[in-house]
């Protein structure tokens, strides 16, 4: 694959859960004006991040045994936590289809997916830019 689809396709939840997050700790001081964006970009994040794990699927053949494929599976096991913690928050927030603020509970949720994402763009970006990975 010249142009790889993964490195194109992670943008969009990065930079969704991570304005959810933003969104949803500002409410602390702007209150609905701020948390009132937290489920769209939640669901959007959620959605395009199944597309850009199925791409990386496609893409994990691609990397070579050893170091580059290690970090591929720590990338890939911190990303996949970070999905089930921002569909989790995700699904927390909806009382029949109505959002709800953010409570502690899913603030902590918040947290945690942040950090997992962090994490997982981390390995990402070894890949990438370490290994090579992804270059066309």
């Amino acid at each position: 694959m010249r142009h790889p689809l993964h490195p194109a396709l992670v943008h969009f939840p990065v930079a969704c859960w991570s304005l959810a997050v933003l969104t949803d700790f500002g409410s602390l001081h702007f209150g609905e004006a701020a948390w009132s964006w937290s489920g769209g970009l939640l669901a959007v994040g959620c959605v395009m991040a199944v597309l850009a794990v199925l791409a990386g699927m496609v893409e994990l053949a691609r990397v070579p045994e050893g170091a580059a494929l290690r970090d591929a599976y720590w990338h890939m096991g911190a990303m996949l936590i970070a999905q089930a913690v921002f569909t989790t928050r995700l699904l927390l927030r909806l009382d029949h289809r109505t959002p709800l603020a953010p409570n502690t509970v899913s603030l902590l949720l918040d947290a945690g997916g942040f950090l997992a994402l962090a994490v997982g763009g981390w390995f990402g970006g070894r890949l990438a830019h370490g290994h090579g990975i992804g270059r066309g």
